[in-house]
């Protein structure tokens, strides 16, 4: 099998199905990897290590109508579902990956409803949640994120809120090396062609870059208004090392981008 690395446009049904198939791959792995650091109920919005109980992004209250898309596992979900009640749902494109979900249900002894769905197109009703977020979930991975705006847009309440983390658009113009190599500035931050993994000829895996100015004109361009922007600094209690994320790194430059936006009632 060969493998090849490259910059370049990708239609975004090419990169639905890249990702599917990658998580679908990689979800088992995954887990073995991040799950302890992430908890099977637990809501960390970066490797940075901040919980949703320390920065309450989300506003929470008990009773609400919660959605995770891209949840992966669905651990933020869970911890939401445990901590507030309501009726609290995770979704995720990949099958692999709920399929992860549903083995720490069992083992927690919880039901969560875990469901596959793509980020761009919610099987939900208008006006029918108060919050939907997600975790580095979906925002990286879709080529056309301000389908996944509007229609979080359309899916929330009046007075509702809309969040979510991902890689810090600053984050693509450094090399993904957690020691003093990725520190320099090796690429243009305005290259917004998107990385993409090919094996054998066939799209494997894609990530997509959007400077920080694009992501919020989104958001903005969907209806929602702006809550909060914020770049959490490394906290001091995490010691690991995430891909290229790391205490060095961390406390030079933001590795998380989380925003959060509100419906207007």
């Amino acid at each position: 099998m060969t493998s090849e690395v490259a910059r370049r446009e990708i239609p975004a049904a090419e990169s639905v199905s890249a990702n599917r198939s990658w998580w679908d791959g990689q979800a088992a792995d995954y887990y073995a990897e991040h799950g302890a650091f992430l908890g099977d109920v637990g809501f960390i919005w970066g490797p940075e290590g901040w919980t949703e109980a320390e920065l309450d992004v989300l506003a929470l209250r008990p009773g609400l109508r919660v959605l995770e898309i891209g949840g992966g596992a669905g651990q933020c979900a869970r911890w939401v579902q445990q901590a507030y009640g309501g009726q609290v749902a995770s979704s995720d494109l990949s099958l692999g990956m709920l399929r992860t979900g549903q083995s720490i249900d069992a083992a927690t002894e919880r039901r969560l409803p875990l469901l596959q769905v793509d980020g761009r197109a919610l099987p939900f009703a208008s006006a029918s949640m108060d919050r939907v977020f997600t975790a580095y979930g979906v925002i990286p991975f879709v080529a056309d994120p301000a389908t996944v705006f509007a229609e979080v847009a359309r899916v929330l309440r009046p007075g509702g809120r809309f969040a979510f983390s991902t890689s810090h658009p600053i984050r693509w113009a450094f090399p993904d090396d957690p020691g003093q190599g990725g520190l320099t500035v090796t690429q243009s931050y305005f290259d917004t062609r998107a990385y993409v993994e090919t094996e054998s000829g066939r799209t494997a895996y894609a990530e997509h870059h959007r400077t920080l100015g694009t992501l919020l004109a989104g958001v903005i361009a969907s209806g929602l208004v702006l809550a909060e922007v914020r770049e959490p600094e490394w906290k001091e209690s995490t010691h690991g090392t995430w891909g290229g994320w790391s205490p060095l790194r961390g406390g030079l430059i933001p590795g998380t981008l989380i925003v959060a936006a509100d419906k207007p009632a």
